[in-house]
């Protein structure tokens, strides 16, 4: 179901259920070349598939840090953080190891190859937070949970709280992709942002991409309200993928 690629940042390089591959591919192949020569401190590149965003999103360095460094044994480090992840089949488990205080946002970066038609459903969210433009709290939907046609413009928005996001596509909305997510250890507070690109970036040569990404924090970056590592220095998370048949009538 999941396939990594531990040399280069633990990269998901494939999510398929019921035969149908969810991971959207940068279709530029010079793109997917040069995710491959990435060093600790290279400007993102989009090569699509899933990210570990680690120990920020947005902010310095950019998708975080980790996302250039190679696991050793289900494990990364970047500088005294350490994060180890363990999947088993649809779950994924992660854990977060460092001295007690240290604030860090991780996001499981996921972009989705999926159709004009699709949509998102983020049970008992009533509010999102935009990052771009003129940012500002917006009721949820508002628009956002549409995930295409094409329209030239590019937002990322913050939906504190959220643990559980299914994205709808396919013939007759019939292929249903859920991300559910909680807290195992510690206190720290569930997030999701989404990253909804609809060739609005970047400027002089846009192309699609879309951002499901289920974090921890409540901000994309450590200005905000990120999660922090607790009295032991262990918080741990785990985030299970379904294709949620139980919700098709």
């Amino acid at each position: 179901m999941i396939v990594t690629d531990p040399a280069h940042g633990g990269r998901w390089t494939s999510l398929l259920l019921d035969g149908r591959e969810w991971l959207w591919r940068h279709p530029d192949p010079a793109v997917a070349r040069a995710r491959l020569l990435v060093a600790p401190g290279a400007e993102f590149v989009d090569a699509g598939g899933v990210e570990e965003c680690f120990p920020t999103v947005r902010g310095v360095p950019d998708h975080g840090d980790v996302w250039t460094r190679p696991w050793y044994g289900g494990t990364v480090r970047t500088g005294s953080l350490r994060l180890a992840r363990e999947i088993d089949g649809g779950r994924v488990a992660y854990e977060v190891t460092g001295p007690p205080g240290t604030p860090f946002v991780h996001a499981v970066h996921a972009l989705l190859d999926v159709s004009p038609s699709s949509w998102v459903e983020a049970p008992g969210v009533e509010s999102a937070v935009l990052l771009d433009g003129p940012g500002g709290t917006v009721a949820w939907p508002s628009g956002l949970d549409r995930l295409g046609p094409d329209d030239g413009t590019a937002v990322a928005a913050l939906l504190p709280g959220c643990s559980q996001v299914t994205v709808v596509d396919g013939p007759d909305a019939r292929d249903r992709l859920r991300f559910r997510w909680r807290v195992t250890h510690g206190e720290a507070t569930c997030s999701l942002l989404v990253w909804r690109n609809l060739r609005g970036w970047p400027a002089g040569a846009p192309y699609r991409s879309i951002g499901i990404e289920p974090m921890l924090g409540t901000s994309a970056d450590l200005s905000g309200t990120p999660a922090e590592l607790g009295a032991d220095g262990r918080p741990a998370w785990e985030v299970t993928v379904d294709n949620d048949v139980m919700a098709v009538c």
